[in-house]
């Protein structure tokens, strides 16, 4: 790599999008509900499943890259894109995502046989999609969901963990909801930007409206059946204190205390998609404010709730 112009190693890693990376944090879902988070093999075992993925993940962003450089060099926002603006040559960015692949794929196949087959499912998806899938209505958004799925429960797989039907049915619909909230956001930017995607005109902003509408609906649903049905005993001491005062304090359904906070992250986000502002959902989770908020909040509620239980109490 030293014969490389800094131009060049700067358009590497830009062509990666690290930034992206952050949707890969849902290989983390499956420690953090099956109550193993500080078990220290379990953990390292995940950490090194996240920056594998990372390669994978930035392999299909660079091949997808490649092919769509015709397009995006006609596009005011994508022709600055590495390959695009010609910082990183075509020949370079496949030998590049070849390399990230293999290298993914070899990583993976040391860690966890089931985590190797689920990575190369993965990529299998996201060339098919690149090449051909993504031109078609309804199938890009499986496909896209489907990445989110693959990420949650490649966690799973990792530390042998169940997860509930509960917990799948509230994966498939918040990965359906950022999906199709991805599709609509860039529909409503199509006449203030222009698009390269030729799928979108076959998409109408009434439909993609419904389709949002109606995953968003079962994502915050589904995550009540979850805390409903998988929430921990109320054992702590505290509970065990509130109980013996009045039955009106007694805390059986602790996790359920998240729905308000779950509510209101999909209400937001909801609202930037009809801002047109979910094109990139990695970069909404890291400036928009009160969807960083609300994540935070859950996150600490959740790991609060499922390893201590001592949030439980400012609920109350």
């Amino acid at each position: 790599m030293a014969y490389l112009s800094t131009k060049t190693l700067i358009g590497l890693i830009r062509v990666a999008r690290p930034v992206h990376w952050i949707k890969n944090l849902g290989i983390f879902a499956a420690i953090i509900f099956s109550g193993t988070l500080f078990v220290e093999s379990y953990f390292i075992k995940t950490v090194l499943g996240f920056l594998i993925f990372n390669l994978a993940a930035s392999a299909t962003y660079t091949f997808n890259d490649l092919l769509d450089v015709k397009q995006d060099r006609l596009h005011p926002i994508k022709k600055n894109r590495p390959i695009a603006n010609g910082s990183v040559p075509p020949p370079l960015a496949l030998a590049y995502a070849a390399s990230l692949a293999l290298s993914a794929l070899v990583f993976a196949y040391f860690l966890s046989y089931l985590f190797f087959i689920l990575i190369g499912i993965y990529l299998a998806l996201q060339v098919a999609y690149s090449l051909y899938l993504k031109n078609i209505p309804v199938i890009d958004i499986l496909i896209i969901a489907s990445g989110f799925i693959i990420r949650v429960y490649s966690g799973a797989f990792l530390i042998d963990a169940h997860l509930s039907v509960w917990f799948l049915l509230c994966v498939v619909s918040v990965a359906l909801f950022l999906a199709s909230g991805k599709r609509r956001a860039e529909i409503g930017v199509v006449k203030e930007k222009g698009s390269t995607r030729k799928v979108l005109s076959k998409y109408s902003p009434e439909l993609l409206n419904s389709y949002v509408t109606m995953f968003g609906n079962a994502a915050w649903m589904s995550w009540a059946l979850f805390t409903f049905f998988e929430s921990p005993e109320a054992s702590r001491p505290l509970w065990l204190f509130l109980a013996e005062l009045s039955r009106t304090t007694t805390i059986n359904k602790l996790l359920m205390t998240t729905v308000p906070v779950t509510i209101f992250g999909i209400m937001r986000y909801q609202s930037l998609i009809f801002q047109n502002r979910s094109e990139t959902p990695e970069k909404l989770l890291l400036t928009d404010r009160a969807l960083i908020s609300s994540v935070t909040v859950w996150l600490v509620m959740v790991i609060s709730i499922l390893y201590s239980g001592l949030v439980i109490g400012f609920a109350l």
